[in-house]
Formats: C-alpha cells, structure tokens, sequence
C-alpha cells in the first residue's frame, strides 16, 4: 500500500474501502451479512485497512457490519471513517449522531468524521460548535467533508480548529465535475487530500477503448488503469468496494503502475460523456 501524508504526519492509504450498499441502501438488508463481514475482513487482510462508511448506509446497519467485522483486528492498525447526514447538523444533534456510530461500530473513537452532505438550512458554524468538541475530547481524529462545493470547503476549513484534511467528491475519468471546478486545486492549495469515489461509474470506464488498449499495453486490467489515473494525481486518494477477493487484490496493483506520460495524455484527452459536464 502506498500513503499519502497529512498535515500532522498521519498517513492515509491511496485505496481506501467504501461501504455504500453492503447491508443496504437507505434500509436496512441483513440477506447478505455473513458474505458482507466476510469481505470486509478479506479486504482488512489484502491491506485494505482504510474503511469509509456512513450513518446512513443500510439505516445504521453498514457500521454494525464494519464493527463485526474489525473485532479481533488491533484498532490501532486501522482507519474508520464514517460520516453524519445532513439532518444531524445541529450542534445537539452532532452529538446524538456520533454515539450511536459510535455504538454501532463498537468502536471508542473514530479517525475520520465527515459531513455527509452540507444541509441547505443548518449553518455549518453550528455544525463545527459540535465537530470542533469531539475532536478535542479525542474520540474523533480528523475532520472531513463530503459532496461540498469549493465555497462550502473553504467555509469549512475556516471554522474547523483543526485542518480539514478529506474532501469526498466523486470523481472518475467519466466524472471530472468537480476537477473541472477546482476542487482538487483547492485541495492542493490548503493541504486537504481529494477522496475520489465511484471510481469507475458502475464499469463504464471500464469499457472505455481508450482505457483497455492501455490495459493490453501494461499486461494490466481496466481498472489499475483507470485507478493509476486517478492516485497519480498527487493529493488523490480513492475508494473502492468489491465482494471479489479477486478484484479486490488486483485493484492494489494500481499502485505499481507506471503509465508513460504518452498514456497519461491520453487518458486525460478521453471524450467525456456529455453528462460528466452537466451542472451540479
């Protein structure tokens, strides 16, 4: 695994694991639960020790999966994240939110708290009364942000007491909205690291001729390549799920790509379908 640094020397993988729809979407769906802890502690082994979910994931039950999952593993070795939806902004809310993630992972502090989506009628400076608290009581390492605007980070950053260090966008060869906008800019700029998610817009990057004829060229899949785009950026890291140990041990070879600068071009010339530019 290869890390990037943050503004205090912690490291953070370039690869992280996302959570979204294991246990669930917005509900809970417990079919699949033996299969889902399963791949997380594969995921763990291979080197995945980066876990990103949410409150909100499965109606709570992703993070009771996460937490089954990372019993008998030395919490020290690993890094969750989890994030607060946008109807738990308010400063007493903030506080509700984060015990009962904290419950559900059966965890005594997290390494990254994240504003799920900014909300449209919660003052972030209410929000970070209660985000700047938990931080300082230590049970939350870091602060991030997810699905904000360039306006909204800068905002944030200047009413956190301590960096900002995450800001999750989606973001993919096909989906450039926010590269386009100035988020990873921005990120440089005040040393947050840009977490891309949705790498791979449900397999259609994977498609992409342009993606597999390079692929063909380095005896590497579609996705390493599609993946090297993206952590070759430097203050880029990625989230990825997989239920294919398979995939999941082949996605870490990205790292260890090394595309001409020829192939770079290219991928960075790919036509774009039209909706990677609509508005936000």
């Amino acid at each position: 695994m290869k890390y990037a640094t943050l503004y205090d020397g912690g490291k953070v993988p370039l690869l992280g694991y996302g959570t979204w729809r294991l246990g669930g979407t917005r509900t809970p769906d417990y079919s699949h639960d033996s299969r889902v802890v399963e791949m997380l502690q594969t995921a763990i082994d291979l080197g995945y020790t980066h876990i990103d979910t949410a409150e909100m994931y499965g109606g709570g039950h992703t993070e009771e999966l996460v937490g089954l999952a990372i019993r008998g593993y030395d919490r020290r070795n690993l890094q969750i994240s989890t994030k607060i939806w946008q109807t738990h902004l308010r400063y007493d809310d903030v506080f509700r939110a984060f015990e009962g993630s904290l419950k559900r992972l059966n965890c005594d502090y997290v390494d990254f708290y994240v504003i799920h989506v900014p909300s449209p009628t919660i003052p972030l400076r209410e929000t970070f009364r209660a985000l700047n608290e938990l931080v300082e009581s230590g049970q939350v390492r870091y602060l991030g942000v997810s699905n904000f605007s360039v306006a909204q980070l800068l905002e944030a950053q200047a009413l956190s007491h301590t960096p900002i260090v995450m800001s999750q966008v989606p973001c993919s060869l096909y989906h450039r909205r926010y590269l386009l906008r100035g988020m990873l800019q921005c990120c440089r700029e005040n040393g947050i690291l840009m977490a891309a998610y949705s790498p791979f817009e449900r397999g259609e990057v994977l498609e992409n001729p342009v993606v597999k004829e390079i692929a063909v060229k380095y005896g590497a899949t579609p996705a390493q390549v599609a993946l090297n785009w993206l952590v070759s950026q430097p203050g880029v890291m990625v989230y990825l799920m997989s239920l294919n140990p398979q995939h999941l041990k082949e996605n870490l070879g990205a790292l260890d790509l090394d595309l001409s600068p020829e192939d770079m071009q290219a991928l960075d010339q790919i036509e774009l379908p039209e909706e990677a530019l609509w508005p936000e």
